[in-house]
Protein backbone atom coordinates (compact mmCIF):
# COMPACT_ATOMS: atom_id res chain seq x y z
CA UNK A 1 0.00 0.00 0.00
CA UNK A 2 1.41 3.36 -0.96
CA UNK A 3 0.93 6.53 1.00
CA UNK A 4 -0.10 9.74 -0.66
CA UNK A 5 2.36 12.56 -0.31
CA UNK A 6 1.16 16.08 0.27
CA UNK A 7 2.37 18.94 -1.90
CA UNK A 8 4.72 20.08 0.89
CA UNK A 9 6.84 16.95 0.57
CA UNK A 10 7.96 14.00 2.65
CA UNK A 11 9.71 16.07 5.34
CA UNK A 12 6.44 17.85 6.15
CA UNK A 13 4.66 14.47 6.25
CA UNK A 14 7.28 13.14 8.67
CA UNK A 15 6.94 16.20 10.90
CA UNK A 16 3.16 15.86 10.94
CA UNK A 17 3.43 12.15 11.77
CA UNK A 18 5.84 12.83 14.66
CA UNK A 19 3.55 15.53 16.02
CA UNK A 20 0.59 13.12 15.87
CA UNK A 21 2.57 10.51 17.81
CA UNK A 22 3.55 13.11 20.41
CA UNK A 23 -0.10 14.20 20.76
CA UNK A 24 -1.12 10.55 21.32
CA UNK A 25 1.57 9.95 23.94
CA UNK A 26 0.84 13.21 25.79
CA UNK A 27 -2.90 12.48 25.85
CA UNK A 28 -2.30 8.95 27.14
CA UNK A 29 0.18 9.98 29.83
CA UNK A 30 -1.96 12.88 31.07
CA UNK A 31 -5.00 10.61 31.28
CA UNK A 32 -3.07 7.92 33.17
CA UNK A 33 -1.70 10.56 35.54
CA UNK A 34 -5.25 11.76 36.15
CA UNK A 35 -6.37 8.25 37.12
CA UNK A 36 -3.28 7.73 39.28
CA UNK A 37 -3.18 11.00 41.21
CA UNK A 38 -6.62 12.68 41.18
CA UNK A 39 -7.99 12.92 44.73
CA UNK A 40 -11.07 10.88 45.42
CA UNK A 41 -10.35 8.18 42.86
CA UNK A 42 -8.91 4.86 43.89
CA UNK A 43 -5.23 5.07 43.06
CA UNK A 44 -5.26 1.91 41.01
CA UNK A 45 -4.56 1.68 37.33
CA UNK A 46 -6.82 -1.08 36.03
CA UNK A 47 -7.71 -2.20 32.50
CA UNK A 48 -10.53 0.31 32.33
CA UNK A 49 -8.18 3.19 33.07
CA UNK A 50 -5.71 1.91 30.49
CA UNK A 51 -8.37 1.61 27.79
CA UNK A 52 -9.77 5.06 28.59
CA UNK A 53 -6.26 6.51 28.50
CA UNK A 54 -5.58 4.97 25.11
CA UNK A 55 -8.89 6.36 23.87
CA UNK A 56 -8.00 9.82 25.17
CA UNK A 57 -4.64 9.54 23.41
CA UNK A 58 -6.37 8.62 20.15
CA UNK A 59 -8.78 11.53 20.61
CA UNK A 60 -5.85 13.91 21.21
CA UNK A 61 -4.15 12.67 18.02
CA UNK A 62 -7.37 13.09 16.03
CA UNK A 63 -7.88 16.61 17.44
CA UNK A 64 -4.32 17.60 16.54
CA UNK A 65 -4.66 16.26 13.00
CA UNK A 66 -7.98 18.08 12.52
CA UNK A 67 -6.47 21.32 13.83
CA UNK A 68 -3.37 20.96 11.65
CA UNK A 69 -5.45 20.20 8.57
CA UNK A 70 -7.70 23.19 9.22
CA UNK A 71 -4.79 25.57 9.78
CA UNK A 72 -3.09 24.27 6.63
CA UNK A 73 -6.04 24.99 4.30
CA UNK A 74 -5.80 28.23 2.34
CA UNK A 75 -8.22 31.01 3.23
CA UNK A 76 -10.98 31.75 0.77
Amino acid sequence: MTTQSTPEGPEQDARRRRAGIVAFVVGTVVSLAFFAFFPGLPHVIDWGAILVSLSVGALARWAYRAWARKSRLPSR
